[in-house]
């Protein structure tokens, strides 16, 4: 089986480690080494690589930079690399590489296969590539929304699926019960504001205004109210153009245009340059005649009526009073009065509206009830396979007689949903209170693992929990930060034994104290740190033959030249090679 594999990872200025390159096994591989040398470097140096926060804390003391460096041999399709080719990343001789630097300041930047990328995408790829654990991970496990989100990870599409629909109608009936909340509360608001619009829109249609009838009116009234000058200006302008009937001696520029016509149509014939002069001079008399009939009209026809220009006025008046109020002049007045008729139209629609939303809301959160049922049941058909899987793991553990299991509870609450015959609390992951039980031996009542697991009980829980993972919902790599913590003795060997039957199937990597854990490994590195008076360094070693035999028995007798250690650590590298 070809799998994906965390091959190397080079680390400088992080922590104590100076420079430091991490060859790692396909299989197990165990990282040991004193108190304080720098083997938790590894387990965050392969956080960095993956998104990690970025802690400027942890760059090493007179360095500008860390850097992690990492060489991923991905399986033929693999989901991460397949996401990292999108992202525009090459793959060099089949292996994707890696990086992350961390500056002094804080800053951080991310390669992928040669390009730069967000840090983001390698948190995007450390979902499908590697599975991390550590001590903060099983204080986590203690938590109820992690042991609820544990469970429906092992369930898959059996709860996923239901969780969909759930969430979806929790969504909705979110935004519904947000609407109606608002609409309920505004109500005052609504009612004032519509009381507004109906006002104006009264006052509008009592005048019945007409668009371009303010400027209309305002032309009429400057003509009637000028009608006295008008009227004389005309006449006289009329009695210059045609002359006075009464004074038959009196000049007027008809008379002179007609005898100066007169005069040069006797001549035009002997020049054609007069007799274009003679012919504009005609055009001219037949203007004059025109201009003076019309003046003639126009003092006749002239409106001097005191009556209509009040009315005028008094309806410029009604239509200024709106202009006041609703716009610059009648087409903005009109405009308005459109919009408020629209919105009028909602206001008057939201007791509609609140009617329509009530209804929706109790049907959704009848149809949540439903759903939130067939998730609680997904849950506990999935909670009791999974404590099986997890209590067979724990007897491969040293711990044959504990039997874990799932507690699945809801809780009591005023405005909640009904469920199996009660009010309860609900929000999106359904109704349910998920906790993990342990009963360590027999006659033990099942107590919440984070007050009746011990330490040592802690970690092998977790470990099983992983190891089920592995087998539903595999990971290519596992990185272990001491998860055999409080563990000793028989235990530590069944843990160890459990380690390497998981990394038959994936990459496992496990910082450890324990030499009964380190001797199941495929490889075995050491982390050295050496002092040279002024500055602390770090380096990583692969551990084989007599070095091996070496580090076992420090981490057994707290000294490598021990004959009955050498014997023990000999003892236990043959037992594990026996078992592979």
């Amino acid at each position: 089986m070809v799998m994906t594999v965390l091959e190397e990872m080079r680390i400088r200025s992080l922590g104590v480690i100076d420079d430091a390159v991490v060859e790692l096994s396909p299989g197990f591989t165990a990282v040991t080494g004193e108190t304080g040398a720098g083997k938790t470097m590894v387990v965050t140096s392969l956080a960095l690589l993956l998104g990690g926060r970025a802690d400027p804390g942890l760059v090493r003391i007179g360095a500008k930079a860390a850097v992690v460096e990492g060489r991923l041999r991905p399986s033929p399709g693999a989901p991460a690399v397949v996401r990292a080719e999108e992202a525009g990343a090459e793959l060099d001789d089949g292996a994707l590489l890696i990086s992350r630097t961390v500056s002094a300041e804080g800053r951080s930047r991310a390669h992928l296969g040669g390009r730069s990328v967000p840090v983001g995408l390698l948190a995007e790829l450390a979902d499908d590539l590697v599975a991390v654990h550590g001590q903060t991970d099983q204080q986590g496990l203690l938590r109820p929304a992690r042991q609820r989100g544990a469970l429906d990870r092992y369930a898959g599409d059996a709860v996923s699926v239901p969780r969909e629909k759930y969430l979806a109608a929790y969504r909705r009936l979110r935004d519904v019960a947000t609407e109606l909340g608002e609409l309920t509360t505004r109500a005052r608001e609504r009612a004032q504001e519509a009381d507004l619009l109906r006002f104006g829109l009264g006052e509008i249609a009592a005048v019945e205004p007409v668009a371009g009838e303010d400027a209309e009116l305002a032309a009429e009234a400057e003509r009637l109210g000028n009608a006295e000058a008008l009227a004389s200006a005309a006449s006289v302008a009329h009695a210059a153009l045609a002359g006075v009937p009464e004074d038959p001696e009196a000049v007027d520029a008809t008379t002179l245009v007609g005898a100066a016509g007169r005069a040069l149509d006797a001549v035009r014939a002997h020049d054609p340059v007069l007799g274009a002069l003679a012919e504009r001079m005609g055009e001219i008399s037949i203007l004059l005649t025109d201009v003076a009939g019309e003046l003639a009209g126009y003092a006749d026809n002239l409106d001097a009526d005191p009556l209509r220009l009040a009315a005028v006025e008094e309806r410029r008046a009604a239509l200024s009073a709106l202009t006041r109020k609703y716009g610059e002049d009648i087409a903005a007045v009109l405009a308005w009065a459109q919009e408020s008729a629209a919105r009028l139209t909602e206001l008057d629609g939201d007791d509609d509206r609140i009617g329509e939303l009530t209804a929706e809301h109790d049907a959704l959160r009848g149809e949540l009830a439903g759903l939130a049922q067939a998730l609680t049941d997904a849950r506990a058909e999935a909670a009791e396979r999974f404590a099986a899987a997890v209590t067979e793991e724990l007897a491969s553990l040293a711990m044959p007689h504990a039997r874990v299991s799932f507690a699945i509870s809801q809780v009591p609450a005023d405005d909640g949903i009904e469920v199996g015959g009660r009010t309860v609390a609900y929000g999106p992951h359904g109704a349910d209170e998920v906790e993990l039980l342990l009963a360590p031996h027999p006659g033990a009542q099942p107590r919440p693992i984070a007050r009746g697991a011990s330490g040592g009980e802690l970690s092998r829980v977790m470990l099983a929990v992983e190891v089920v993972f592995a087998g539903s919902d595999p990971v290519p790599t596992y990185l272990f930060d001491e998860v055999d913590a409080g563990v000793g003795g028989k235990a530590a060997v069944e843990v160890g034994r459990r380690l390497a039957k998981l990394a038959r199937s994936a990459q496992v990597v496990v910082v450890t104290h324990l030499p009964q854990v380190a001797a199941f490994a495929d490889r075995q590195l050491l982390v050295e740190k050496t002092d040279d008076g002024s500055v602390t360094r770090s380096g990583v070693t692969v551990l084989e033959g007599e070095d091996r035999v070496r580090e076992l028995s420090r981490m057994l007798a707290g000294q490598s030249d021990s004959s009955s250690a050498r014997a023990h650590a000999e003892e236990l590298l043959a037992s594990a090679r026996a078992d592979a």
